[in-house]
């Protein structure tokens, strides 16, 4: 089981630290993604973590913006959210890769990889 939380309202340029905790599975076996759905567009993915935390993918309209991170003693996933733009705005998502692929590889990142939800949390940035 995936949750998201940490969502809520937050003024353009500020910040936002969004948690994903897991439970139920082994947590540190799995890369996490990090995907987003805006009211009337498809759903993005955004970032994405390996199993080790030793490798990332940032789509470009977050690049240098958010950064991603995990505790795998606490099965948790980070995602550091940065100089937040009104267009950020959506409902946040975290999902594992599909097949416990230990060395999946996040530079390599492809959304269809991903495929066990949790419940998102909504981030609105609006002044």
């Amino acid at each position: 089981q995936l949750q998201a939380s940490g969502g809520g309202l937050v003024q353009p340029g500020r910040s936002l630290r969004l948690s994903c905790a897991a439970s139920g599975f082994a947590f540190d076996d799995y890369a996490l993604g990090w995907f987003r759905q805006a009211p009337g567009k498809e759903r993005e993915g955004v970032s994405c973590i390996s199993s080790s935390g030793g490798d990332t993918y940032y789509a470009d309209s977050v690049k240098d913006r958010f950064t991603i991170s995990r505790d795998n003693a606490n099965n948790t996933v980070y995602p550091q959210m940065n100089s937040l733009k009104p267009e950020d705005t959506a409902v946040y998502y975290c999902a594992t890769e599909r097949s416990g692929n230990y060395y999946y590889t996040c530079s390599l990142f492809s959304a269809p990889d991903f495929g066990f939800w949790g419940q998102g949390t909504l981030v609105t940035v609006s002044s």
